[in-house]
């Protein structure tokens, strides 16, 4: 053992929501009994790190004499969860016993799990941890070698990458040079997911979906789709990505944050570079929908974040699961309580949703539906009116007819439709430059009033709407939001007549399935 420091400070994080909150990690070395204490809120595996760094010291060869360690992680008010503080705890107690200089810690961040050998293991959340230290900062981050290409991805530090224990100290005290792992932004297409070739040239008929689909996506409104099965509202939902526009860089750290603290990146896939397209079973929990668990990760609501949540058979769907999408598709975030702490995670998505109109499909094809009417305002009943009304854009998907297969014409490609999409998203970037929000759909009722502003006969025309359709405020107002966007594709400053004409035929639905 060399001269012993008996106090010494290292720094780590902890997650909490998408963000890293850095964590002192301090060792006092003393006399006394023989004792290894850790202290500062912890959680389960956090307090099982002290054997886990004990063993692994002795097998890396580190021999330490019998004093008293304890050990603080700081702030003593935020809980600590996972295994990454295995690391740090290590540098800090060969710190204090000497085998490192303090200095040498500096501006260092250190995230880590280890195994009673010395290695260290890969951990989740180091995307949002090096991205934090980056603004408060620090100059490098030692971590697992698996963990180096999800860290490099944030530029301004170095990010380091080490396989064990040993190497980690050699490299502290200059004794390996290490070299740190960097990315070029522009040459981050290596780790791009393809579509699998999906393109809206694949799907026969369906105009009037297509349309409807190209405005959701104008406005990032919520869609659903209601028709028998087999007419294709999967396979237009699938390649709804395909007309999205591009992420750019901050976007894909964003959704890379939340995929960071899900455990779902990887070495080869370390930046997240195409919209998200979530489609869970009809079986999920509320839980796995929304998040949480006894250590709150996100759901699948924070998975589709910047993307597209597509849930199929809507109404075979728990009603108390769907319910939890409502608080999410007003305020695009999702709050998680817990006894020892709230937890934050961001919700902006596109809600996608298809459903038959009745058990067997088929209604109102008497030929084929045998459903009576009660059956059928039961099955479609599972959709509450105060979630139906959180979705913008209702439309029918009829069933293809065969002069519609059997035209082999090319439908429109997804790019073509992505062009005019981006010449309404930049209509809409530019007039809400000044406001804190982007689309159409993000509009509240003090901003309808200035940007939705309607003629007379405009005016006539959604009075009439709104009484002969017995539409709720919340209603009325997405149609405003709906009729902004079609006139934004159209090209047009003012909202006209067809405008709103068109955005009122996208509630009607709602009288169809779901009068009283």
């Amino acid at each position: 053992m060399k001269g012993a420091n008996m106090f010494s400070k290292a720094y780590s994080a902890a997650v909490n929501g998408i963000d890293g909150i850095i964590v002192s990690v301090e060792a006092d070395v003393s006399d006394g009994l023989p004792i290894f204490d850790l202290v500062g809120y912890l959680g389960s595996e956090v307090r099982e790190a002290r054997e886990r760094v004990r063993i692994s010291l002795k097998n890396s060869g580190y021999q330490l004499p019998a004093k008293r360690i304890t050990i603080n992680l700081s702030p003593a008010d935020l809980r600590k969860e996972g295994t990454a503080f295995d690391l740090p705890i290590a540098i800090a107690i060969l710190t204090a016993f000497g085998y490192i200089p303090q200095e040498n810690l500096n501006k260092t961040i250190f995230i880590g799990e280890m195994s009673l050998n010395g290695k260290i293991n890969k951990v989740n959340g180091v995307l949002p941890i090096v991205y934090n230290a980056y603004k408060l900062g620090f100059k490098r981050c030692v971590v697992p070698f698996e963990n180096v290409k999800e860290g490099a991805v944030v530029q301004g530090i170095d990010v380091y990458g080490v396989n064990n224990l040993q190497e980690a100290v050699r490299f502290l005290n200059n004794e390996t040079i290490l070299e740190p792992y960097f990315i070029h932004t522009e040459d981050l297409s290596f780790i791009r997911e393809d579509m699998d070739n999906l393109d809206f040239s694949d799907v026969t008929g369906q105009e009037l979906a297509k349309r409807a689909i190209e405005i959701a996506v104008s406005g990032m409104h919520n869609l659903l789709m209601i028709g028998p099965p087999g007419a294709g509202k999967t396979m237009l939902a699938k390649r709804i990505p395909t007309i999205m526009p591009e992420l750019n860089f901050e976007e894909s750290l964003e959704i890379s944050k939340i995929y960071s603290v899900s455990g779902l990146l990887n070495n080869n896939c370390s930046l997240i570079k195409k919209r998200p397209f979530r489609s869970p079973h009809h079986t999920i929990t509320a839980a796995a929908l929304a998040g949480g668990g006894r250590t709150p990760i996100p759901g699948e609501i924070s998975l589709a974040h910047l993307g597209v949540l597509f849930l199929d058979e809507f109404p075979e769907f728990n009603r108390n699961t769907i319910e939890i999408l409502r608080q999410p598709l007003e305020e695009n975030e999702v709050t998680i309580a817990r006894l020892y702490g709230t937890y934050k995670y961001p919700a902006d998505f596109m809600l996608v949703a298809a459903m038959n109109p009745c058990s067997c499909g088929y209604y109102p094809d008497r030929n084929k539906c045998n459903c009576s009417i009660n059956q059928v305002k039961r099955y479609i009943g599972k959709i509450s009116r105060p979630l139906l009304d959180r979705i913008d854009i209702c439309i029918e998907a009829l069933q293809v007819n065969y002069k519609e297969l059997e035209n082999h014409k090319l439908s429109e490609t997804s790019e073509n439709i992505r062009k005019r999409i981006m010449a309404a998203r930049d209509i809409q970037l530019e007039r809400y430059k000044d406001e804190i929000f982007y689309f159409n759909s993000q509009l509240t009722p003090k901003t309808i009033s200035r940007y939705c502003k309607l003629g007379k006969k405009e005016k006539s025309l959604i009075e009439k709407a709104f009484t002969k359709m017995n539409l709720s405020a919340r209603a009325y107002h997405r149609i405003l939001k709906v009729s902004r966007t079609i006139a934004d594709l159209d090209g047009s400053e003012d909202i006209k007549e067809k405008h709103l004409s068109e955005a009122i035929c996208y509630r009607s639905l709602d009288r169809k399935y779901w009068e009283d």
